[in-house]
């Protein structure tokens, strides 16, 4: 009984103040694995203090390198990130749990254009985590030529020679690459191949580095002058040097979202659910949003959202532009894309 009423009177505390009930008390342990620098601290140290669950991340740079790591038989994940076009491909390997994410109690606020996504119809696997656009970002400050299309990223001026950041993710780069030539995404053509390469092959020398990792950094020291960007970066670029300006070309941007699965034999698959019907709340996700600048999937989340963000140009895209999902490509295509890849690294 003595106990009995140290229950009730902590419970009650817990309430009084707001919190849920045993907030401190040990819930066990996540482990995420996520993009570098794109993890809230904010949300997870929300969602540690109403969970007792301890957090602890992993990082990666591409969604190559974590299907290679995942795929060789990692253990040890009971969250990660993966972009859209690759979800088919996780799901095909058997590499997630089934988690049937649309019994969830917060399924409820997802917007309903986004309760069915074409790479995870019946949302059995994954949780929308945020969405946002890849073009490229540059220094208005030193660049003074045109920038309204993906000719001044891919078919570079003179000046530009040195000066360029591209992504370290092969399909990053081939997905706009591809959307510049008005080529199909996930292309196997022979002819659109060799045009794909050689468009390629003559922006190597522009090139500084290719490295999906430290896009801001780079950018606001001065080190690349253009970048290929994700919209979220680029607002964090320009709140830290105004000089910043994301593009959005004629050809249009590609489109994709982030989505968090359950990867097969996670050690921690209860607290992984939690995690994920954590996101599926708006104030939650929008602690996410602000971290990162990218829109949600969930309903409502927007009006958590500083006006930095939420009222800024790379969180508001303009109506009539062209937004690309780049797709799962088959086999041929990878394939395909590898080749022109190893011999671009080389």
């Amino acid at each position: 009984m003595k106990n009995m009423r140290k229950y009730l009177t902590a419970s009650l505390f817990g309430l009084a103040m707001g919190l849920p009930a045993f907030a401190h008390a040990d819930g066990g342990e996540l482990h995420l694995y996520n993009w570098t620098d794109y993890t809230s601290d904010e949300m997870i140290k929300k969602f540690e203090k109403e969970t007792g669950i301890k957090v602890t991340i992993d990082t990666y740079d591409s969604n190559e390198t974590a299907l290679a790591k995942i795929s060789s038989g990692a253990a040890g994940y009971d969250a990660m990130i993966v972009s859209n076009d690759f979800v088919p491909i996780f799901i095909k390997q058997g590499l997630f749990e089934e988690v049937d994410v649309a019994s969830m109690p917060n399924f409820k606020n997802l917007d309903p254009k986004w309760q069915k996504r074409s790479w995870d119809p019946d949302s059995k696997y994954t949780v929308p985590w945020v969405w946002g656009s890849t073009s490229y970002s540059v220094d208005t400050a030193v660049y003074k030529g045109p920038a309204d299309s993906l000719k001044a990223l891919f078919e570079p001026s003179e000046d530009m020679k040195g000066k360029i950041g591209m992504f370290g993710s092969p399909s990053e780069v081939m997905s706009l690459a591809l959307l510049y030539l008005g080529k199909d995404q996930c292309n196997s053509n022979p002819a659109d191949l060799k045009a794909l390469n050689a468009l390629l092959q003559a922006q190597k020398p522009f090139v500084k580095l290719y490295n999906s990792d430290g896009t801001t950094e780079r950018q606001v020291s001065g080190e690349t002058v253009m970048h290929e960007q994700w919209s979220g970066k680029a607002l964090a670029s320009r709140l830290q040097k105004s000089t910043i300006k994301y593009v959005y070309p004629k050809e249009g941007v590609i489109g994709w979202m982030d989505n968090v699965a359950v990867p097969k034999g996670a050690p921690n698959r209860e607290n992984a659910k939690k995690f994920l019907n954590f996101l599926m709340d708006p104030e939650n996700i929008a602690l996410q949003q602000k971290s990162t600048g990218y829109q949600s999937a969930v309903t409502g989340s927007d009006t958590f959202l500083p006006k930095e963000t939420g009222e800024s140009p790379e969180f508001n895209p303009p109506k009539d532009l062209k937004i690309v999902f780049a797709p799962s490509c088959e086999e041929k295509a990878t394939r395909a894309y590898d080749r022109i890849w190893t011999e671009l690294r080389q």
